[in-house]
């Protein structure tokens, strides 16, 4: 029994198709070929699948069972059947289990029936994979370098579309809109407080409600305070219900703790998850709220009878008889969330608990008579105006009681800022977006259009529609919006160009331009950036830290004047040369690359000149000094976020051209300070290997930086060629017995 941690792979497009620069965004309707990726690559999913899987006879799948889950279940085939033995053809070797909950009853029920995965339902999620790559990836890179190209200001990294994440959108802005364009009204009301004894007053309510003249108001006022006294006119008892609530489907359960418990969606999706996979509830995605007619309702209650919060209600509804629950909608995918066996909050933690608290209270809700209760009504008469009060009285009690990612990604991209109170309110971004899609084409923001592509998804996963031409008749209609907004996209534009600077016009003086020596502009807002006014040029720079002229030094190769970006004094730095950051010089470097990944030969800032030795800890990094670290000097690997500080109030570090002749790693010639020398017999400098010198080894410690973001964690933002040390002598070996060492200091 093994797990796959979600989905094993993902669709991404080939080759030069993931280049913004090189590829035109209509091309990504068609002519992009698109490939199945391992979606996390460093989990070796694929592999260790096989491993597992070999020389198996049988396979039964057991993933979520939703379409989702269904589509996984042939990314796992894929994987394993090449490996496994083959039988007799007409011996069935794969199984799918159905279950909703992880309960013995629940696991032996879907072990005893045993099916097939269903290939329609997973290519249904095939198809919206592809719709939402394709369309998403069009409309967001054309957008992006757009606007991103004019104005200085916009404070977001990507102008991204989704076709679910936009309209998402557009509820926040349309809501917002009503909440600007609402003009108050004043009115009037009069309220009047009758006494009788020493009884505590009542307060009434008027039967006019309010007035909107003040005049008119005052006039009423004037009648009612003729009469000292207030008359009753009549009394009247009725007795009502509230109903009990629907079974808990993942829209309500969503809805509720977020109002009422200020939990956001995502975070509550994953509390749900983790309290499922426990086995305390029953699969938390499901749109049903009516229970199947076989669904153990009172084996579910059981499970509660020794929980001190309820117990009494349990055992009162176990004696007298359940109700049936309310008739709901009956979605076709999972029974609602139900509480499946009892918890605590040590054992599930506090918003654990306060989460699973509700949904168990939900159930019993559902599964209890209607709350009912006795409203009394008095009316009153004072002067020529009626009043009443109305009190209720209880009488038989009952029991209170994927929207997560498109939310979170439209708070990602700056579009929406959750407010006090768990309000969304979208930012300037957001409503001139919003605003500009429903000037050009308002379908691309509605939610009508995914409605309508949802539904048929929903024919291809029940057999009555084709996979390729649902695909194709969708990416028909979507590229032919895609040309008319590109279009049309002056209309967007002539809403930012009110709201945002131009690029121009933003911005502080910061380095030279080595085509035309004048100062280029920093500018801060997101995605940070160079620009030129004079070239009318803009370069990118890495993101998520802060960035410096670095000494007024050029580039040998464009005389462009280096930056330094570093991540904080606890991070690490680089300079770098924004030319090339953009325009990789060499055929071995890619784009997003500093000086501490360029192959430059003779450069005193490139990875040749400044190169140490492989990275202790990942495959192709290459540990590289850090020039402007002293005093307290360190190198860092220039792909995941390994730093090695050593030699601290050194006067001077520097890279040998010597190499070791165990490691190959270069060798570090270090000065240090006479009266604070760490060196024996009072030496000052020493050269050696900062692996193997036995001077050296008690002056290096590994740490790892302190990043602003996980982007920069791993190399997995700028994966470059495999790391030289020092370029003209290949490939340092990793010093493994030195490993153990470093590992000592590790933190």
């Amino acid at each position: 029994m093994t797990s796959v941690c979600g989905h094993a792979m993902s669709l991404d497009f080939t080759g030069k198709y993931n280049n913004w620069d090189k590829v035109d965004p209509a091309e990504l309707f068609s002519k992009a070929p698109t490939e199945k990726k391992e979606a996390n690559p460093k989990l070796n999913m694929v592999k260790f699948l096989q491993f597992e899987a070999r020389g198996c006879d049988v396979v039964v799948l057991w993933l979520d069972c939703d379409k989702e889950g269904e589509n996984i279940c042939f990314e796992v085939l894929d994987a394993i059947q090449p490996v496994m033995n083959k039988g007799n053809v007409k011996d069935q070797t794969v199984f799918r289990a159905k279950f909703s909950s992880i309960t013995d009853t629940d696991i032996w029920n879907a072990m005893n029936h045993l099916g097939k995965p269903n290939q329609n339902e997973a290519l249904s999620v095939d198809a919206r994979q592809e719709l939402d790559l394709r369309i998403g990836c069009a409309f967001t890179r054309f957008q992006t370098k757009y606007f991103q190209g004019k104005y200085g200001n916009l404070d977001s990294s990507l102008i991204s579309f989704g076709p679910c994440q936009t309209p998402t959108l557009g509820f926040c802005v349309e809501r917002h809109d009503k909440i600007q364009s609402f003009k108050p009204e004043t009115y009037w009301v009069l309220q009047a407080k009758v006494f009788k004894g020493k009884d505590n007053p009542l307060t009434l309510d008027w039967d006019r409600v309010r007035v909107f003249d003040r005049e008119v108001g005052q006039m009423f006022l004037n009648l009612a305070k003729t009469s000292g006294e207030a008359r009753v006119e009549s009394v009247s008892k009725k007795e009502k219900s509230k109903q009990r609530p629907q079974a808990l489907n993942t829209v309500e359960m969503l809805r509720v703790a977020s109002s009422a418990l200020g939990m956001g969606p995502q975070h509550t999706m994953q509390t749900a998850e983790r309290l499922y996979t426990q086995g305390y509830i029953s699969y938390p995605r499901t749109e049903t709220t009516h229970y199947p007619e076989n669904f153990d309702l009172k084996g579910a209650l059981k499970q509660q009878i020794n929980c001190p919060m309820w117990a009494e209600e349990v055992k009162a509804l176990l004696s007298d008889g359940i109700n049936r629950p309310r008739k709901g909608t009956d979605a076709g995918d999972h029974p609602p969330i139900t509480p499946m066996r009892a918890a605590s909050e040590g054992e599930v933690g506090s918003d654990g608990w306060r989460l699973y608290e509700y949904i168990t209270r939900h159930f019993i809700a559902t599964v209890s008579q209607d709350c009912k209760f006795l409203q009394t009504t008095v009316d009153f008469v004072i002067g020529t105006e009626a009043f009443s009060c109305t009190g209720k009285t209880l009488i038989s009690p009952g029991t209170d009681a994927s929207i997560p990612v498109h939310i979170n990604n439209i708070c990602q991209r700056n579009y929406v800022t959750v407010e006090s109170g768990r309000k969304l309110k979208p930012t300037n971004l957001g409503v001139v977006l919003v605003h500009g899609y429903y000037k050009t084409d308002a379908e691309l923001v509605l939610p009508t259009i995914r409605s309508a592509v949802e539904k048929q998804l929903n024919l291809i996963a029940v057999g009555k529609a084709n996979y390729q031409q649902v695909l194709q008749h969708t990416l028909d209609i979507f590229k032919r919006k895609f040309h008319y907004f590109v279009d049309s996209i002056t209309s967007m534009d002539e809403l930012m160009e009110v709201s945002f600077s131009p690029i121009a016009a933003s911005g502080k003086p910061l380095s030279r331009c080595g085509k035309c020596h004048r100062f280029m502009k920093y500018i801060q807002a997101k995605p940070c950036r160079l620009h030129c006014s004079h070239c009318d040029e803009t370069y990118s720079l890495p993101q998520n830290g802060a960035i410096k002229l670095y000494k007024e030094l050029r580039c040998p190769l464009d005389d462009f004047e280096l930056v330094l970006w570093t991540s904080g004094a606890r991070g690490k730095s680089y300079p770098l040369c924004p030319y090339c950051f953009s325009h990789p010089p060499f055929r071995d470097m890619k784009k997003g690359m500093g000086c501490n990944e360029c192959t430059h030969p003779s450069c005193q800032h490139s990875l040749n000149s400044l190169g140490i030795g492989q990275c202790v800890e990942c495959e192709n990094g290459v540990l590289v000094l850090d020039p402007t670290s002293g005093p307290k000097w360190r190198m860092a690997c220039n792909k995941c976020n390994v730093v090695v500080h050593f030699f601290e109030h050194a006067h001077k570090v520097q890279v040998a051209t010597e190499s070791c002749d165990a490691c190959e790693a270069s060798l570090v010639a270090v000065d240090f300070n006479k009266t604070r020398t760490p060196l024996p017999a009072g030496e000052t400098q020493h050269a050696g290997c900062v692996f193997c010198d036995p001077v050296f080894q008690d002056l290096v410690e590994l740490k790892h930086a302190t990043m602003r973001h996980a982007m920069h964690r791993g190399g997995g933002a700028r994966r470059g060629g495999r790391g030289r040390g020092r370029g003209r002598r290949g490939n340092p070996k990793k010093p493994k017995d030195k490993m153990a060492a470093l590992a000592a200091y590790f933190v």
